[in-house]
């Protein structure tokens, strides 16, 4: 079965064909990154408006002249204006061509991501096998599930404010690095020293499932300050409970033009943070493995691209006896070829007249 799927859930346009969930026909993504970079951000408008550009041009591309069974789509978590974009296409083709349409969860794709062979390397990259813990960790998600099947899946718990990728993004730009900023912390973190700073692992000793990040951009804050680098006394809406309460992204626009860091305390504020980040995230993971009596942990989202991350969680994985699975890099950020592999393996699918974008929409 080929199908040809579209994402556009956030700044990026995705457009693939996947035979038979596992293997990628093509896979195309235009990003509006750069233009996003500039204002250390994405704006939402700008992201729906490039796309409205790239959308066309994108499924051309890809389609060719190839012959598909379906069409999948992702209707949900995003943007609004991005989702309707490729929601909307969907739907005109999905009429136009008289192909059945298949909705897809967006952060389900990160973990189906897994089930995508890599051909010129196949034997790492086989399908993860029932049962398995399942580990999120993107820009807006961080998430654990337990799947027993396709369609047997149960979320254990997930992120009470910032998600990893947003909470690093965050620190980055404290940082005065350039956007994203998962790549950047992990580019400093290898020549920094990952003990230089004690920072805090945000409930890693908690009972649940659950995350929380937002302390430990606090803290980075914080640290800054004892450096001299940003006075407390002159940001008021950095003290929790003010009156004078700013958003987050007014109060790290205004922390930029106090900063004067060096480079070597950025290189270790980096390794430091990406160490608290990564000690977190293992602990909770191999908790629920150890909790349901799993063997497998199936690990997606852009963060995954992390080599530390990778690094260490294969380190202790191996202590547990478990098996570990992450996508290859290239599917690891927002693509079309992982809402192709969901769309095949959970295989819904709904009239395109009742299908409709849910940018709040979670798992089932």
């Amino acid at each position: 079965m080929r199908i040809l799927a579209i994402e556009t859930s956030c700044d990026e346009t995705s457009a693939a064909i996947v035979e038979d969930g596992t293997k990628v026909i093509s896979n195309i993504i235009a990003s509006s990154l750069p233009l996003h970079a500039r204002t250390g951000g994405i704006i939402p408008e700008v992201a729906a408006r490039q796309q409205i550009e790239y959308i066309i041009p994108v499924i051309e591309k890809v389609i060719k002249n190839e012959k598909i069974d379906a069409i999948a789509v992702t209707i949900g978590p995003g943007l609004i204006g991005s989702l309707l974009i490729g929601v909307e296409t969907a739907k005109t083709l999905a009429f136009a061509w008289n192909k059945p349409i298949i909705p897809v969860n967006h952060l389900l794709g990160h973990i189906y991501a897994n089930f995508i062979i890599n051909e010129s390397n196949p034997t790492p990259y086989h399908l993860p096998p029932f049962p398995f813990i399942g580990l999120i960790v993107s820009g807006g998600h961080t998430d654990l599930l337990l799947f027993k099947s396709h369609t047997n899946y149960k979320w254990l718990g997930g992120t009470r404010d910032d998600a990893a990728g947003e909470a690093l993004d965050k620190i980055a730009r404290i940082l005065g690095l350039s956007y994203p900023g998962g790549p950047e912390i992990e580019k400093r973190a290898k020549n920094g020293n990952p003990k230089a700073f004690n920072f805090p692992r945000p409930m890693i000793d908690s009972e649940n499932f659950d995350f929380s990040f937002s302390g430990l951009k606090t803290a980075i804050l914080r640290e800054v300050q004892k450096y001299n680098l940003v006075s407390i006394n002159s940001h008021p809406e950095l003290v929790s409970g003010s009156r004078f309460a700013k958003s987050s992204l007014e109060v790290l626009n205004q922390v930029q033009h106090d900063r004067k860091l060096d480079e070597q305390t950025i290189n270790n504020t980096c390794a430091s943070v990406q160490q608290a980040i990564v000690d977190v995230l293992i602990k909770k993971t191999a908790r629920a493995a150890k909790m349901f009596n799993v063997a497998n942990i199936v690990i997606g989202g852009g963060v995954s691209a992390n080599q530390s991350l990778k690094d260490k969680f294969e380190i202790e994985t191996k202590k547990i006896s478990c098996k570990l699975f992450f996508p290859e890099k290239k599917f690891t950020t927002d693509n079309a070829a992982m809402i192709g592999a969901t769309a095949f393996f959970q295989h819904k699918e709904v009239p395109w007249s009742k299908i409709t974008a849910n940018p709040e929409l979670y798992f089932d």
